[in-house]
C-alpha cells in the first residue's frame, strides 16, 4: 500500500467484489487491479465483500488487506485499516450454539426435500459472521453454477427457501440476502454491508461512494447502496465499474 495520501482523501469509494471488481467467483484481472491502484492515488479506496478473507484473497490477491486503506470481509465483521485488524465479530457468539444447531439442522432437512436438477456438496458454509446457504452446493462447477442460476430464476428456489426461513426463525431477528448465482446469506439484522460504515467516521469523509451489482431490494448490496450516508452506484461488470469510476473521479 502506498504511504502517500490520495489527492482527495475525504472522498472514499467502497467496492463490492463479485460482479464489481471480478466476474462471479473469478480472479481480478491485472489491468483491473492496476486501475484500482491508480484510482487509490486520487481518492480513498475500500473493499467490502460478503465472503471471508481467504476467499477474498483468492479473488483479489494475497495481502489485499494491505493494498488499499480499508478492507472489509464478511461485510465488515472482519475489518482492516491500513493493514491492521480493527475488529472481528462472530455469529456463534451472537446467537449462541443452540440456535446455530437449530438453523443447521433445519436447513439440512429442508434441502433434503428440495428437488433441483443436480446437487453437489457444501450446502451450508459457516462463516464467522454469517451462514452461506446453497441449494445446489458450493462445490458445483462453473457451468453447473450458471445452469442453477437460470433454474433458480425460473423456479424461485432461493426465494422460497428464504420465505420459509423467515417464518421458521422469526424470533432470531435475522436478515436474508440473496447474492451471487447459487446461494444466499443469513446473518443478524444490521450485519449487512452497512456494518462497515461504523469504521468510517462521519468527520473523516465528505463523500462515501459505493459500487455494487446486487443493488436491488433483497440483493446483498441493497442496504449499503440505499443507505443515507452513501452515494450508490449500480454496476454490471468490472468493465462498467472502471468506466463509471473514470467518469466520476479521473476525468
Amino acid at each position: 500500500m502506498s504511504s502517500a495520501a490520495p489527492e482527495k482523501p475525504r472522498t472514499i469509494a467502497l467496492f463490492d467484489v463479485d460482479g464489481t471488481l471480478t466476474i462471479p467467483r473469478g480472479e481480478v484481472t491485472e489491468p483491473m487491479m492496476e486501475f484500482m491502484k491508480e484510482l487509490s492515488k486520487k481518492i480513498t479506496v475500500g473493499i467490502v465483500g460478503g465472503s471471508d478473507l481467504p476467499k477474498q484473497e483468492e479473488q483479489l490477491g494475497d495481502g489485499i488487506v494491505k493494498t488499499f486503506p480499508y478492507n472489509f470481509s464478511q461485510n465488515g465483521l472482519v475489518a482492516y485499516k491500513n493493514g491492521e485488524l480493527l475488529e472481528m465479530q462472530t455469529i456463534s457468539k451472537h446467537l449462541g450454539e443452540d440456535n446455530v444447531k437449530r438453523i443447521v439442522n433445519w436447513v439440512m432437512k429442508y434441502l433434503s426435500d428440495v428437488d433441483i436438477p443436480i446437487k453437489r456438496g457444501t450446502f451450508i458454509e459457516f462463516r464467522s459472521g454469517m451462514f452461506n446457504i446453497s441449494p445446489i452446493g458450493r462445490n458445483c462447477a462453473r457451468d453447473e453454477r450458471n445452469d442453477f442460476e437460470k433454474f433458480d430464476l425460473a423456479n424461485d428456489i432461493r426465494k422460497n427457501m428464504v420465505a420459509a426461513m423467515k417464518k421458521e426463525f422469526a424470533d432470531l431477528n435475522l436478515t436474508f440476502s440473496i447474492g451471487g448465482q447459487i446461494s444466499f446469506d443469513v446473518f443478524p439484522t444490521g450485519w449487512d454491508k452497512t456494518y462497515c460504515l461504523k469504521f468510517l467516521a462521519k468527520e473523516d469523509f465528505d463523500e462515501i461512494h459505493f459500487f455494487g451489482d446486487k443493488t436491488f431490494e433483497g440483493g446483498n448490496d441493497f442496504e449499503i447502496f440505499s443507505h443515507e450516508r452513501t452515494i450508490g452506484h449500480t454496476v454490471t461488470s468490472p468493465e462498467d465499474t472502471k468506466e463509471q469510476c473514470t467518469k466520476l473521479f479521473l476525468s
